[in-house]
């Protein structure tokens, strides 16, 4: 098993300013590196997005919560058509 040094690689990003500084904050409150706040916030969103569902479209679906009613084109033309003008 490779320990945490030899599984790392370095690399150049260039990330914005606003970012960078984020990840600095961060990364002071949680006494880590920017390095492993950046590889963690990536982490999460990388398998947030593999494990969000289905696309359609390239637009990821959401789930209703509950037994809600789905919105169809029907009831969109129907609450534009309701709208004043």
């Amino acid at each position: 098993m490779l320990d945490a040094a030899e599984r790392r690689m370095r690399t150049t990003l260039a990330i914005d300013d606003d970012v960078l500084a984020a990840a600095k904050g961060l990364a002071a409150q949680q006494r880590k590196t920017v390095g492993e706040v950046i590889s963690d916030l990536a982490r999460k969103s990388l398998s947030a997005r593999s494990s969000s569902g289905k696309l359609r479209n390239g637009v990821p679906l959401l789930r209703a919560a509950g037994h809600q009613a789905p919105v169809t084109s029907d009831l969109i033309k129907q609450l534009q058509d309701d709208l004043p003008e």
